[in-house]
């Protein structure tokens, strides 16, 4: 789960980390009242959504009046950003955040995030904070053992390394020590500070934030968790969480409905293989009820690209009957007008495969991936025919 850049450096400011004063706007009288508030001569205007790159995309702007804040603010506000992150369409701007522009000596970058290789946090540094920090090379990086948490020693080591040294040594270690509570603290996955500036006295400031969490630990997070805004998410994305799915928009034209997160990625590559691109990744789990399956179904033909639908079950928890059920349910309750191609194993496989034989629906089935792959590649050449 992500949150706005103004969630995100007020949660870090509540561990102490520091952060720019700045007021959250809806409409542009509130932010022209957010700057007259915060005082100064200049401020910058920041467009909040969901995606990185806003400023090479104008979401980032210099105002020198009251006046002119209010003007970018109307300009901003209700419009699409599209950056890098955001695709085409672009996110849509519902909020802005009003800050007093800092004079800036250098700019710098911190992060934490988890790295899969060992199973464990990283905490990763840069010289080079600001835009396209991704291919600026020169990353330090310290491996945090989470049994022992971050070390001051290792603090220093990257403090050194960005150069900071004398007066600042000690707000750079607490700084980092405060970010690696707020990532341990909230399950975080990804915490990055960039640019982390260097004021023109000498101060650390976090200038921008990102900060994202760990959906399956919002259970114990409720604070974390009305953070969430549902309209920077995919809205099949949200509807599919709230009925125990876990769906992925995908840009190909192929929807898949399967079980197991493993499996649903090698469904994935093979349909890939055999031609095409998935439109969506949708596991639907473990005990998934025909209900279930049904909204599955449902969620998947929303997306106007989906030209044909590969089920993919390999039944364990889950029983081929229920999924069978499923489809005949979906099939009552909607108008499935895609090619549909059904492949089922593993538990109570052969009543599945009785229940889609009986219930006359024009569907493919198959015995293994590759030839399903193959099945729905085929069906969705012909739809294109």
């Amino acid at each position: 789960m992500n949150v706005h850049e103004h969630q995100a450096k007020e949660l870090l400011s509540s561990y102490g980390v520091p952060v720019p004063p700045g007021g959250v706007a809806y409409a542009p009288h509130q932010a022209a009242a957010a700057a007259a508030e915060l005082g100064g001569e200049r401020w910058v205007v920041k467009a909040q959504v969901h995606a990185g790159g806003r400023g090479k995309a104008g979401g980032v702007r210099l105002a020198g009046s009251v006046e002119e804040v209010a003007a970018i603010a109307a300009n901003l506000l209700g419009s699409r950003l599209v950056t890098a992150q955001t695709g085409p369409d672009g996110a849509l701007v519902g909020r802005v955040l009003v800050e007093p522009a800092v004079g800036i000596a250098r700019e710098l970058y911190l992060g934490l995030v988890v790295d899969r290789g060992p199973q464990r946090p990283v905490l990763l540094g840069s010289t080079s904070g600001g835009v396209d920090v991704e291919g600026a090379g020169g990353l330090v990086r310290e491996t945090i053992d989470p049994a022992l948490g971050l070390q001051d020693f290792q603090c220093r080591k990257v403090a050194a390394a960005l150069g900071l040294s004398g007066p600042q040594l000690r707000p750079a270690v607490a700084l980092m020590r405060a970010l690696y509570r707020c990532f341990e603290e909230t399950d975080a996955l990804q915490i990055e500070v960039n640019p982390l500036a260097v004021t023109d006295d000498g101060a650390l400031l976090a200038l921008d934030a990102k900060v994202s969490f760990d959906d399956n630990a919002l259970f114990r997070r409720a604070e974390v968790g009305g953070l969430r805004d549902l309209d920077e998410e995919d809205p099949k994305e949200t509807d599919a969480s709230q009925h125990g799915l876990n769906y992925i928009a995908l840009d190909g034209d192929v929807g898949c409905i399967v079980n197991g997160a493993g499996l649903a990625m090698a469904t994935m590559d093979a349909i890939t293989l055999h031609g095409a691109r998935p439109a969506n990744f949708l596991d639907v789990g473990g005990g998934a009820s025909p209900e279930k399956v049904a909204n599955a179904f449902r969620i998947v033909l929303t997306d106007p690209n989906v030209k044909t639908i590969l089920v993919n079950i390999f039944a364990g928890i889950n029983r081929c009957d229920w999924i069978a059920e499923g489809i005949v349910e979906a099939s009552r309750a909607q108008e499935i007008d895609v090619p549909v191609v059904a492949r089922l194993a593993g538990t109570n496989v052969e009543e599945g495969r009785r229940i889609l034989a009986e219930s006359g629906l024009a569907l493919t089935t198959a015995d293994n991936l590759d030839d399903a792959a193959a099945a729905a590649v085929a069906s969705l050449n012909g739809a294109r025919a």
